[in-house]
């Protein structure tokens, strides 16, 4: 019997992406035109960022390789016999389904896509070395050049679409903050209230975005010692009287992830905490403020590591301020050149969307020990930048009655 090495097949009917037409044909034309500088004949996406951003389709590995060729007038996602139809039906363009019946059936698929181009962009953060040895193998003669930073810096800069997405994401994201809120008790579970904030994120982007996939929106819910990470898995832990809180909201519409984070405390905090909750509180707030137009990564950092040194608490400073929102998740994406850092010295423009979130940590033992942390989402306009998130921080709203 012979069977293919690729195939197309279009099952079913077009699904609705989560963006126009017009949007996806945008980012194409600005991709062409940095293919143009670049001398760039076609390029090979492997990320699940760019894939995302420029077909609509968001792929499930599982230990496969998948990808996005653009070329002059192709976008085309090349996806695993597994999966079916459903990468048609979510791609923007074209979509050709590679077969495991013969090993490497997916670089033969790419380059039968590429149709003979010589020079190739690839993503030189992305692409493993053992893939990058077969892209040599099958795409003989080719000469490939890292096109990954210019597409992080065009992504940087949202499009009125997506700050409409963000923006949604923002709410729903305080959406499941309330929920949480109003599950906190003492001797529930972390687990427990977790499920409670993200099942009413998961029913409200359900009931919102009906033609959206219902994928990947997650709560991590931290109290006690397991504050101190500000990415920590949610435990079995159970809550106690007194207990320092971290609530994060992570809904996931689209491949489009958004945040809120929040300290509590159940009962009435000891001075010492109060006095550090206060201090993260108004460098949350000092941070909002300098995020505007022209302003720079390197320099909005300056400002508060100076506010912090100033209160004797820039030693326990956890991470960077803030980073930039779009596809973008705990498990794919970043745009690294848009990050609240000392080492970024970005200038901040119209469209683009970071948030602002200080984190202070002590260590057990250490006056007022725990982790703090506040974050909102800030989209930069013409002459300021607003604030998309709605949910209360600090003392005055976050403190749980025992």
């Amino acid at each position: 019997m012979s069977r293919t090495q690729f195939f197309v097949c279009e099952n079913g009917e077009k699904a609705p992406l989560p963006f126009s037409k017009a949007e996806y044909e945008r980012r194409l034309k600005t991709l062409r035109g940095i293919m143009a500088n670049r001398g760039v004949e076609a390029v090979l996406f492997t990320s699940m960022h760019n894939i995302a951003y420029y077909s609509g389709f968001l792929y499930c590995s599982f230990g496969r390789p998948y990808g996005c060729v653009v070329t002059a007038d192709r976008c085309t996602t090349v996806s695993a016999n597994i999966d079916a139809g459903q990468p048609w039906r979510r791609s923007f363009g074209d979509n050709v389904i590679y077969t495991d019946w013969e090993r490497n059936n997916y670089w033969r698929a790419v380059k039968d896509v590429m149709g003979g181009a010589k020079s190739v962009g690839i993503e030189g953060d992305h692409l493993t070395l053992a893939q990058r040895a077969l892209a040599e193998e099958f795409l003989t003669g080719v000469s490939f050049t890292d096109i990954a930073p210019d597409a992080m810096k065009a992504r940087m800069v949202k499009s009125a679409e997506e700050i409409a997405l963000i923006r949604e994401g923002a709410r729903v994201a305080d959406h499941g903050g309330a929920a949480i809120r109003d599950a906190i008790r003492i001797g529930a579970r972390e687990i427990d209230i977790a499920m409670a904030g993200r099942d009413a994120m998961e029913e409200e982007i359900a009931r919102v975005h009906p033609d959206s996939e219902i994928r990947d929106s997650w709560v991590w819910f931290q109290s006690g010692i397991n504050t101190d990470g500000a990415h920590n898995p949610v435990t079995t832990r159970k809550l106690e009287a007194g207990d320092i809180l971290s609530l994060n909201t992570f809904p996931m519409i689209s491949g489009y992830y958004t945040a809120l984070e929040r300290t509590l405390f159940i009962g009435e905090p000891d001075k010492n905490s109060l006095r550090i909750w206060e201090a993260n509180v108004a460098a949350h707030e000092l941070g909002i403020s300098l995020i505007k137009p022209g302003a720079t990564c390197s320099g909005i950092t300056a400002e508060i590591n100076k506010f912090f040194e100033s209160e004797g608490l820039l030693q326990y400073r956890s991470f960077g301020y803030g980073h930039s929102f779009g596809v973008l998740s705990h498990y794919y994406g970043r745009e690294a050149g848009l990050e609240l850092r000392e080492d970024i010295d970005t200038a901040l423009e119209p469209g683009m969307v970071v948030s602002m979130e200080p984190m202070l940590f002590l260590p057990e033992g250490t006056p007022g020990a725990g982790g703090y942390r506040e974050h909102d989402i800030l989209v930069v306009g013409e002459t300021d930048a607003e604030n998309i998130t709605g949910f209360p921080y600090g003392p005055e709203h976050n403190i749980v009655p025992v």
